[in-house]
């Protein structure tokens, strides 16, 4: 059995990089000492999210994709494959909010969050694909937070050959009537249904990394968590900061869960017409 040992990360984040970069070499260097080889930290670990969804005034530090501090996180990944969210600046000044997968050689992949929750556009420009890409450690897609809100998005990955799918996350708690039992608030719920819904329908692993704690006017919903092809949870750190890690031979799950319910080799994509891509009326 080639078993591969993952981890996903709930922890806070804010705007000291030095900060972040400390608690990430940290968590790093637990990881590798209990055989992880893949790692996923949460949206916007190197730098911080926005503090507020409506009009945020102080903004995450912009890093390129080729910079130095992408260099640094992949320095310290060594032979791990690492992903983390940060603030991308491009080449023409334009922000996204970004996930970028490393290991000690390099980047692998850097992916634009796609889907932008009330009003994340007004400090991000959305990003307009997704693709799988191969790893060391098997192929992998990404996906950044709300992205998880729509199933079009894990089945792009799936249908691209990602048997592994890595969501990075800054997902708050619930803004209005919040319960007081974080475990039970109607956001933390959402959160996990997501999680479970993507891998179960496209019978793939899922990695669920978040961010813990309160930044400016967010308290986030940690969750951290790894889902089976089958939609079941083999680990996860609950409400509260941790890693939840977790061994599965990858390739023989998924062929285990599809060999008998193929839902991609099932799919009857020419019955489902207008509902496979709804127009802008129908929202």
């Amino acid at each position: 059995m080639a078993t591969l040992r993952m981890a996903a990360v709930a922890a806070p984040f804010g705007r000291d990089l030095e900060e972040d970069f400390a608690r990430i070499s940290a968590v790093m260097s637990e990881a590798r000492a209990s055989g992880v080889r893949l790692l996923a930290l949460p949206e916007a670990c190197l730098g911080g999210y926005l503090t507020s969804l409506d009009s945020p005034e102080d903004l995450p530090p912009a890093l390129r994709s080729d910079g130095p501090e992408i260099r640094r996180l992949a320095a310290l990944a060594r032979e791990m494959v690492v992903v983390a969210g940060y603030c991308e600046l491009d080449g023409s000044g334009v922000r996204y909010n970004s996930a970028v997968c490393v290991t000690g050689d390099g980047v692998l992949a850097n992916y634009r969050k796609v889907h932008q929750p009330l009003r994340e556009d007004a400090s991000y420009r959305a990003g307009d694909r997704f693709a799988a890409f191969d790893s060391p450690v098997g192929r992998l897609g990404l996906q950044i937070c709300y992205d998880k809100a729509f199933p079009e998005a894990a089945r792009a990955l799936a249908l691209d050959g990602a048997e592994i799918v890595v969501s990075v996350s800054a997902w708050p708690l619930s803004a209005t009537n919040p319960h007081p039992d974080p475990a039970q608030d109607r956001w933390s719920r959402r959160f996990d249904l997501f999680d479970r819904a993507r891998a179960l329908e496209n019978q793939i692993v899922w990695l669920a990394a978040n961010q813990s704690g309160t930044f400016g006017s967010l308290r986030f919903a940690a969750g951290a968590k790894i889902v089976d092809p089958g939609g079941e949870v083999l680990a996860t750190t609950g409400v509260t900061a941790g890693t939840a890690v977790a061994e599965l031979d990858v390739a023989a799950a998924v062929e285990s869960a599809r060999r008998t319910m193929g839902y991609l080799r099932d799919l009857r994509p020419e019955a489902y017409g207008a509902a496979a891509a709804p127009s802008p009326a129908a929202a």
